[in-house]
């Protein structure tokens, strides 16, 4: 059957207008995930006890969200998001770890260079044609990155240790955006939101206890940020990332975090009245600017050539 020029024309719309949807989605979940560090500041327990009473809380609102809809979560879930729930609980067991170890800039810097990894593994398992304009762009953004959370510095010094458990969890983040970009095979992206987060929790918890962290019933005070964060992070940030995720190039979902850092010190500035200097003020706007351009080339339409149906008898 010859597809037509309109059917093709109907195609190629509604894919654009998906990747459209999903660059939007990313758009907001990085602007989530922004507000943990915030958060977290004002959440008097440990890194681990708040990501346990955080991915359960997170969790089991998901899963009531799912049972609201007609689509009861079913243990064959969390079979199929062990890989990317333990991805995401390791990553958050070894940052937690890395930051105890060398410093905080350290960590994080190294943590920026995700989009690498992603990159590398996009061209050569997914198939993703980046392009030299694209991959010059990013490294702009990066620079930009690394400029604005250097210029932070707390005066902490490095460790080799903690500077090689930072780049475990550069690694396990890059392997859970991953397995969220695999996961269309086999769930939904409700479903592998749902699951990763029981996974989390279950890693946190005991890890919490080896670490010697308060792991108790929060506080009143406590338990009102941690649902807070459990709506922004979780809820708007891991939910809309792994549903962008399935709608947009891998490499692109994993850039869009660079934006992170960048959106944490608006918010600590704004909130917090943390000092901006010029430099960072600068970067920053060079992270944004680099990334709009990445993200107005996604959305550019490629040439389609389109075969025309042959004309009927006259």
């Amino acid at each position: 059957m010859t597809t037509t020029p309109a059917a093709t024309s109907s195609t190629a719309a509604a894919d654009a207008k998906d990747l459209s949807r999903g660059l939007i989605g990313a758009g907001i979940a990085v602007c989530a995930w922004s507000t943990g560090t915030i958060l977290a500041k004002y959440i008097d327990m440990g890194s681990l006890a708040i990501g346990f009473y955080r991915f359960a809380f997170f969790g089991l609102m998901i899963i009531a969200w799912m049972r609201m809809r007609g689509t009861p979560f079913r243990l064959r879930i969390i079979r199929d998001s062990m890989w990317g729930g333990i991805a995401l609980g390791a990553d958050i067991a070894l940052f937690f770890s890395a930051v105890k170890l060398t410093s905080i800039v350290n960590a994080t810097i190294i943590g920026s260079m995700q989009p690498i990894v992603v990159g590398v593994i996009a061209a050569k398992f997914f198939g993703e044609r980046i392009g030299l304009r694209n991959v010059a762009w990013s490294v702009v953004a990066l620079g930009g990155t690394v400029v604005v959370v250097a210029s932070s510095s707390d005066g902490g010094t490095g460790d080799l240790r903690g500077d090689l458990l930072a780049i475990g969890a550069t690694l396990t983040w890059s392997a859970y955006f991953i397995a969220s970009k695999n996961s269309k095979k086999t769930m939904t992206s409700t479903e592998f939101t749902a699951g990763t987060a029981l996974w989390t929790m279950a890693i946190c918890a005991p890890l919490g206890f080896v670490f010697g962290q308060d792991m108790s019933w929060p506080s009143a005070t406590n338990w009102g940020w941690l649902v807070v964060m459990a709506v922004s992070s979780g809820l708007i940030g891991h939910a809309m990332m792994n549903w962008s995720l399935v709608r947009i190039p891998l490499w692109v979902g994993s850039t869009f975090t660079l934006l992170i850092p960048v959106f944490s010190a608006l918010l600590a500035w704004m909130v917090l009245g943390e000092a901006v200097t010029a430099v960072q003020g600068i970067a920053m706007a060079v992270v944004i600017g680099a990334l709009a351009v990445v993200v107005r080339n996604q959305s550019q339409p490629a040439a389609v050539h389109v075969e025309s149906a042959p004309a009927g008898p006259d």
